[in-house]
C-alpha cells in the first residue's frame, strides 16, 4: 500500500519541510509515502474569473498528467465531506481493505483545484471550512494520516 500527495507548487519555507519530514518519517513506518509536485501557474493580482478558472484548469491538467494509476484519488476541497480523524482512520481501512488499491491526495494550488480535476475524483474530503495556505495543508494532511494509522493500529497517540 502506498499513500501519493499530488500538489500543485512546492513548499519553500524551512519550517514547513522539516515537519512534512518528520511526519513523513512517522508514516512510513505504516505505508510507502510519495510526494508529487507539479509547477503553479504565474497569478496576477487582480486576475478576472475567466482567468482564475484557465490557472485552475492549466494546473489541472498537469495533475491529471501525474495522478498515479490504480489509485483511490482524495481531493481536499472546501465542499467536500468532514470527517472526525476516526471517520478519516475508517476512511483509509476501508479503501486498502475493500478497493485494494493506493491512496492519492491531490492539493491545489492557492486558486484551489479546477473542475478538470474534482469531476475526476473518487471522494472529495474537507477538513474545515476555513482556507489554509496550500503549503501548510501538506502538514495538516500528513499528521492527520499518521494519527489514522495510529488509531487503525490500536496505538495510542496524543488527542
Amino acid at each position: 500500500m502506498k499513500i501519493t500527495i499530488l500538489s500543485v507548487g512546492n513548499i519553500k519555507e524551512k519550517y514547513l519541510k522539516d515537519a512534512i519530514l518528520e511526519y513523513s518519517k512517522r508514516i512510513s513506518k505504516y505505508s510507502k509515502i510519495e510526494f508529487i509536485n507539479v509547477s503553479d501557474e504565474p497569478i496576477m493580482d487582480n486576475a478576472s474569473l475567466k482567468e482564475i478558472e484557465g490557472i485552475k484548469a492549466k494546473e489541472g491538467e498537469k495533475l491529471l498528467k501525474a495522478l498515479p494509476s490504480n489509485s483511490y484519488k482524495i481531493a481536499l476541497n472546501l465542499k467536500g465531506e468532514m470527517l472526525s480523524s476516526e471517520g478519516l482512520a475508517n476512511k483509509i481501512l476501508n479503501i486498502f481493505s475493500y478497493h485494494n488499491a493506493n491512496i492519492c491526495f491531490v492539493i491545489g494550488g492557492s486558486l484551489g483545484l479546477g473542475d478538470n480535476v474534482l469531476s475526476k475524483m473518487d471522494y472529495h474530503l474537507c477538513f474545515s471550512k476555513m482556507t489554509f495556505p496550500h503549503q501548510l495543508m501538506h502538514v495538516i494532511l500528513l499528521e492527520q494520516i499518521y494519527r489514522a494509522f495510529k488509531i487503525n493500529n490500536n496505538e495510542t497517540y496524543h488527542k
